[in-house]
């Protein structure tokens, strides 16, 4: 599956002769689907299948959805009413045999009456058939661009996870060395301090400490949760509330190892495990 990111837009329009059907969809980050959907007063009808559709296909995201007729390219075909022009014509012989002396009604008279001309109208159900086709194109364009976008996305997430993957191989090889210089220090500080001390508490003193900054454990799960994390990007849909949580577990891991640290190294490859996994979050925080 893909993986799609929060941000997204498509437009299109359908031309129908006499109106054209114009439709936009776009969206932004949001912690659930809020969708905002405006409709001309002619396409309100059509909300609830609209609202349906979208949120069978996007999960999260403040999502627009705007939806309007404007003026066809054909020119407009008007037909008269007949009908009400013969009312017109016997109306105005009637008033005229009673007032000789009235005008006669023009035809820009006749045409400007109101409900002399109608313009060209298209019907409810044709309406709603090119609606919902224009929106199943539009909708198709929109889930692409969220997905091209997703895609990028989920390169900088893995490229971030190789570096934090060669930083964690950095830090193993260091902490005997750590260990070893500590030891050395302790070793010299004690003898000073009491010259008759046995070598045997200092062996003690250096255990407890190898002990104390053990962060076997913390590698350990920060191999785990970027296993998890490139589990997940494979997988794809929607991921990203699942890669925000493992974001969380992973900074708590790297705060545990800089607190552990006994050395400017270790310190140094904390401090940058921790940048990156703050990069990834906020590219987390785009996903759906």
């Amino acid at each position: 599956m893909a993986l799609y990111s929060m941000t997204g837009y498509a437009a299109g329009e359908r031309d129908l002769g006499a109106v054209r059907l114009a439709l936009e969809l776009k969206s932004v980050n949001g912690r659930f689907l809020d969708l905002s959907l405006r409709a001309a007063d002619e396409l309100r009808f059509l909300e609830m299948p609209l609202r349906e559709k979208i949120a069978a296909a996007i999960g999260r995201g403040k999502l627009d959805c705007r939806l309007h007729l404007l003026p066809g390219n054909a020119a407009p075909q008007f037909t008269p009413n007949f009908a009400l022009v013969e009312a017109l014509a016997r109306l105005d012989q009637e008033i005229r045999a009673v007032l000789p002396a009235a005008a006669p009604l023009s035809v820009a008279e006749v045409l400007r009456w109101p409900g002399v001309l109608a313009a060209e109208t298209i019907n409810a159900e044709r309406l709603k058939v090119e609606c919902l086709d224009l929106f199943e194109e539009v909708l198709a364009e929109f889930l692409a661009s969220r997905a091209r976008e997703g895609a990028r996305l989920g390169e900088v997430l893995l490229e971030r996870l190789a570096r934090m993957r060669t930083a964690l191989a950095q830090v193993e090889p260091l902490v005997p060395a750590a260990i070893s210089e500590y030891a050395e220090r302790l070793a010299c500080r004690l003898r000073e301090a009491v010259a008759a001390l046995d070598e045997e508490r200092i062996r003690q003193e250096i255990g407890l400490f190898a002990a104390k900054i053990d962060v076997a454990e913390e590698l350990a799960r920060l191999a785990a949760h970027l296993d998890e994390v490139e589990r997940v990007l494979a997988h794809g849909g929607a991921v990203g509330k699942r890669l925000d949580f493992l974001m969380q577990e992973l900074n708590r891991e790297a705060n545990t190892l800089a607190s552990k640290s006994v050395s400017a190294a270790i310190t140094a490859i904390a401090l940058e495990l921790k940048l990156l996994i703050e990069q990834m979050r906020e590219q987390v925080q785009n996903l759906e």
